[in-house]
């Protein structure tokens, strides 16, 4: 069988090299860090782990566990959802001729891993990947699937399970165009049985001059499914999207695209009136001429919601988050977390006292998963090791999650041999709180 390919795009793999030399440029300048600072940062984390990334942990936020991974060889682009205690875990492996995409759960120990959906023709990709879901009683999981021969000729490919993932319902498309386009970078999120997806969605680039727009629908999971509706025409291509339920309804976060090419980070939310034209969640003003594959992350607890993302104005890169107290129509100023040498690729949990814990990578071709707690005030603890990692596209997207009320997991590929998904567990107590 032929591997499916995996998207590339000039002005991605141009960015690259660009953000790493505008790291070194932000580490340079940072008036907090100097580079030899930067450099300890990361040599400290890289002695910790070990360059093959076995010792994931023990030197970083006090004492954590690694555990032993559910993947078969060749597992990799994890995404972690909690749940209650436990935590579901979805990822991609080889699987008889094809593939599959399995999902396990943890709740001190993996579950054996259930197949949610096998194919040869998934479109396998190390930024757009699949994801597993708990809302409403149920497990929703999403997946890539080829829809002709074009390269970026894929759909979005959705199942649920009302049992714990014993069973899945047949698959579902949430779009109904059939254009030879890309439809992708999908969120799902929801409260009660109001379960929703948003996606960026190609079909008006058939036409010249046509964007790349960001979708919703909610979900027939508990009902009929919603109409398609369109939240924002004009978006960046392949930024991945984030999405979560406020008290006040649905919010996805996205990096929008202006027409003088400014990729600042937006939010929507869905209001009676429909959707609100997207605002930025701070005006980086970052001007850039092409996507940068690096999506923000978003965490809501009722009316709070905090954004994280990665930024760079002016060619000076950074992490930044920003919190909300009304439930994403306003956010304060940005907060920024990394260390002076960033290359983005975030997530974010939200903490019960209104914190937030986010993570993100650092470093050159060696690199670090660090995470550090930060306050809505802008308070922040000291940034922790979690783990060590490539900074090549191999590597994925670490994803952390809340494990019950007192422990973080945290996850990702290491594609070392033939690759396989490590998984960690560190306590929250051991996390510095802000000050």
């Amino acid at each position: 069988m032929t591997k499916p390919p995996t998207r590339t795009r000039p002005c991605c793999s141009a960015f690259f090299g660009r953000t790493r030399r505008s790291a070194s440029r932000a580490a340079a300048g940072w008036r907090r860090r100097g580079p030899a600072a930067v450099a300890v940062v990361v040599a400290a984390a890289l002695a910790a782990c070990g360059a093959g990334g076995d010792d994931v942990v023990g030197r970083g936020p006090g004492t954590a566990s690694a555990l032993p991974g559910p993947p078969a060889s060749g597992g990799g682009q994890p995404f972690l959802a909690s749940a209650g205690e436990g935590a579901w875990m979805s990822w991609i492996e080889p699987y008889g001729d094809g593939r599959r995409v399995a999902v396990s759960f943890f709740d001190g120990s993996w579950s054996t891993p259930a197949t949610v959906a096998e194919s040869d023709s998934f479109f396998v990709n190390w930024a757009d990947f699949p994801s597993v879901q708990p809302v409403g009683g149920a497990l929703v999981a999403h997946w890539l699937e080829r829809q002709g021969t074009g390269t970026y000729d894929y759909g979005v490919r959705m199942a649920w399970s009302l049992d714990g993932g014993r069973s899945w319902s047949e698959p579902w498309t949430p779009h109904g165009d059939d254009t030879p386009t890309e439809h992708g970078f999908v969120s799902v999120f929801g409260a009660g049985e109001e379960i929703w997806a948003a996606w960026l969605d190609g079909r008006a680039m058939v036409e010249e001059g046509g964007a790349m727009a960001l979708r919703a629908r909610r979900l027939p999971v508990h009902g009929p499914a919603g109409p398609e509706e369109v939240v924002d025409a004009r978006t960046c291509e392949c930024c991945q999207t984030a999405g979560a339920m406020t008290a006040d309804g649905p919010l996805v976060a996205f990096r929008n695209r202006s027409g003088d090419e400014v990729r600042d980070v937006h939010v929507s939310r869905r209001t009676a009136d429909g959707w609100t034209v997207g605002a930025p969640v701070h005006r980086d003003g970052w001007v850039f001429p092409g996507c940068p594959v690096n999506g923000p992350a978003v965490a809501a607890s009722g009316r709070n919601v905090v954004v994280a993302w990665f930024t760079a104005p002016e060619g000076a890169a950074r992490v930044n988050v920003a919190f909300s107290n009304d439930g994403g129509a306003t956010f304060g100023p940005p907060f920024r977390l990394d260390e002076g040498a960033p290359l983005g690729r975030v997530d974010v949990v939200a903490l019960d006292d209104g914190s937030a814990l986010a993570a993100w990578m650092e470093g050159g071709g060696d690199a670090v998963v660090l995470g550090r707690r930060v306050a809505a005030g802008g308070a922040m603890g000291p940034a922790r090791l979690l783990g060590s990692i490539s900074a090549g596209r191999q590597s994925g997207f670490p994803r952390i999650v809340r494990l019950g009320e007192d422990r973080l997991m945290a996850a990702w590929t290491d594609p070392a041999g033939e690759g396989a998904v490590r998984t960690a567990v560190f306590s929250l107590a051991d996390w510095d709180p802000p000050s």
